[in-house]
């Protein structure tokens, strides 16, 4: 009887997280806090709140709060449709990346906490590496599935629009994921000290 009220305690804190970091997500979104424009893309730190959700509850919360993420990008390229949102049209450029934040996020973390026994340090590698992960993982499928469809929507030939994602990868992908690592480590911290 105690083993079913403990777990039902986790599971109600585990939903409360989804939808505490979700309406975040969400919030981020709706007031453009969430995506800075660079164009032809925005960059985002919207992925911030899976990290905190895998990290302080585990791979299936936060792989929950990258879902809602993807969809919400989803949503916002039908929505509010740039020259280049049909890239976000596609589940599988919308919605993967974003679900893998979390496991890679969950499982980095652990491997560096076990080894070096450095909670600030952990968070901090394990951000950027998810950072990492969605930022190659959209931009990777991108140039896989659309590059033709993308080079022709921005005006510029195949080989440039490589280049182009490619250099979206340096510019956006690294400060995101030092913004992610500074904004991760002391927020989970926190989080998981209140939690003890």
């Amino acid at each position: 009887m105690e083993r079913t009220n403990t777990k039902q305690r986790l599971s109600v804190r585990q939903i409360t997280m989804i939808g505490m970091l979700s309406a975040i997500s969400i919030f981020l979104g709706l007031t453009g806090l969430g995506f800075i424009p660079i164009p032809p893309v925005k960059a985002t730190i919207m992925h911030i709140p899976v990290i905190i959700g895998a990290i302080v509850e585990g791979p299936i919360v936060g792989a929950l709060v990258g879902l809602v993420f993807g969809l919400f990008s989803m949503y916002q390229a039908f929505t509010t449709p740039l020259p280049t949102s049909f890239i976000f049209w596609n589940p599988i450029i919308a919605l993967v990346p974003r679900i893998l934040i979390a496991i890679i996020a969950y499982y980095v973390y652990v491997f560096f906490r076990n080894k070096i026994h450095k909670q600030s340090i952990s968070i901090g590698i394990a951000a950027i590496c998810a950072t990492l992960t969605n930022t190659i993982g959209v931009l990777g499928l991108t140039y896989l599935i659309y590059v033709d469809k993308y080079s022709a929507a921005i005006g510029i030939n195949r080989a440039v629009a490589g280049a182009t994602i490619g250099m979206i990868g340096a510019t956006n992908g690294i400060p995101e994921a030092i913004v992610s690592a500074v904004i991760s480590i002391p927020v989970i911290i926190t989080v998981l000290k209140i939690k003890k």
